[in-house]
Order: C-alpha cells, then sequence, then structure tokens
C-alpha cells in the first residue's frame, strides 16, 4: 500500500505526518518504529496521524520513535499547520483531541498559539550530583519533565545531554515510566535556554514543547513568582519559543507554547 506522508518541524523537532481522515491506514506502534528511523526508514521524532473526531477539527495520534504514544507540544503545532494546509481546518482557530484531551489553538500568521492544559507541579526526587545544579522541578505538562537549573559558570552547550539524560532516565526512580530530563541556563530576566533528552527518542532532540513549557513554568515557580500575565522566552538548539500565562492566585491559568511549524517536504512510501 503506498501512503502519502508529509515531513513538518517545529522548532528542528520533525515529525511524519500522514492524512487518515478516510481511515484506510491501519497505523500501529511498529509502523512508527519503522518510519521513524532515521537509516532505514523516512526518519523524525515521532509519527503523526491525523483523524476525523466526532466532537472536535481532528484527532491527534502520536507516536514516539520507539512506538510508544504521548501527549507532543511541538508535535501539535505541526498538526495543526499541517491541517490547516490540508484544508481539515476551515479558520484560524482550531480545537483537538489527543493523549491528554482536548486543546485549543490559534493560528496567527507563522506563529501557532497551542493552549496546554494546566502544569502538575510534582515532589522533586533526583540525586544528580556531577553537574552544577542550583534548583529543580519536576512538572507534568502533558508529558512528566525533570528540569535542572545550572549554574552560571556552566553552559548549556557544554552539558553531554545524552549521558547525563540517559543516567536520570534510567535510574531507579525513573526507569519504569521514564522522564524527560531538561538542563536549563537562566539567560536573564524571563530568558532562558534548554536542551532536552527525550524519553521514546532516547536522546537529545532539537526542541520538545512540553519540555519547553515545563522549564518555563519551573523558572517562574523558582525565580519569579511575579503576578498576572507572563512570557517567557525559551531558546532551545532549534528556534525561540514563547510560553505565555496568567499567574493568579498561585495557579497558572491559560498557558500557551508559542512558535512557529513548517513543511520540509512531503513524498510517498510503500507501507
Amino acid at each position: 500500500m503506498k501512503t502519502n506522508f508529509w515531513k513538518y518541524h517545529g522548532t528542528g523537532n520533525d515529525f511524519i505526518l500522514i492524512n487518515n481522515f478516510d481511515l484506510k491506514l491501519n497505523h500501529s506502534p511498529e509502523l512508527a518504529l519503522r518510519l521513524c528511523d532515521r537509516h532505514f526508514g523516512i526518519g523524525s521524532d515521532g509519527l503523526i496521524i491525523i483523524e476525523p473526531n466526532k466532537s472536535t477539527d481532528f484527532k491527534m495520534i502520536f507516536y514516539n520513535p520507539d512506538g510508544s504514544q504521548s501527549f507532543c507540544g511541538n508535535g501539535s503545532r505541526c498538526a495543526i499547520k499541517f491541517s490547516k494546509d490540508q484544508g481539515i481546518i476551515k479558520s484560524n482557530k482550531t480545537n483537538f483531541n489527543s493523549t491528554d484531551g482536548i486543546h485549543l489553538a490559534e493560528i496567527a500568521e507563522e506563529t501557532i498559539y497551542l493552549q496546554m492544559h494546566p502544569p502538575i507541579i510534582l515532589p522533586v526526587i533526583c540525586s544528580e550530583k556531577e553537574l552544577p545544579i542550583i534548583n529543580k522541578a519536576l512538572i507534568n505538562t502533558g508529558s512528566p519533565h525533570l528540569v535542572l537549573f545550572l549554574d552560571n559558570k556552566m553552559n548549556v552547550i557544554e552539558v553531554d545531554v545524552k549521558y547525563h539524560g540517559a543516567k536520570i532516565r534510567y535510574n531507579n526512580t525513573f526507569k519504569k515510566t521514564g522522564i524527560n530530563v531538561n538542563f536549563v541556563g537562566i539567560d536573564a530576566e524571563n530568558n532562558i535556554s534548554i536542551r532536552t533528552y527525550e524519553r521514546g527518542v532516547e536522546d537529545e532532540t532539537l526542541s520538545c514543547g512540553t519540555g519547553v513549557t515545563a522549564a518555563a513554568i519551573a523558572y517562574h515557580s523558582l525565580f519569579s513568582k511575579n503576578n498576572g500575565e507572563q512570557t517567557i522566552n525559551v531558546n532551545a538548539v532549534g528556534g525561540e519559543l514563547q510560553v505565555k500565562f496568567d499567574f493568579k492566585n498561585n495557579e497558572y491559568q491559560n498557558t500557551q507554547l508559542c512558535g512557529p511549524a513548517q513543511l520540509v517536504y512531503s513524498g510517498t512510501i510503500e507501507i
């Protein structure tokens, strides 16, 4: 069976997208493993299947390269841009269903504003001692993220992300369910830099939307706590994203992941 696919990226986080509105494709974790392989497949950080949904504009099914499923922030922005390009979305405002429920989004020129679910801040259990960590947070933004803030004497560029990320992801605390690990440096007020080790990919990715969101919330929670509307600029390896939210009554409300999504190429593959 020949299948059309499209490749999109969101600040370097790249995804294979397939329009399955006719429900003819029988997708599976095994298919994701094959297509996401960068040597024997198309190659990507994930496979996204777009299908019809009764209560929303579309349903987004996301597979990690290892076949597991989760919510993906950058993947969602790519799914929105793809669905707009495909004519599935008829206006600049949309809603869609994903693994963690329904999300709202808006397209404004080159920027996609993705409404995230309220972040869940959890107790931190991490004893990483090889890096100069000044603070840390464990936050679920649709996927669980451990956020580690580095002393300003060490630049995030210096971190061996795959080594330290894998060491934490597979330690006794996290190895059963996995964890995404974010290494963060504070550049200036409301400006941070990030590198991320992603579970499911089991390596560093150039950007991670849920990780960017978790890092922004963690920065505000640990170093700022300013009330009202906030914008945190986050510099990932693949580009800059913004996280906007309202902080009122000690709660994070209206959290949005903001940034571009771009078509790379399209093709046909035998499945």
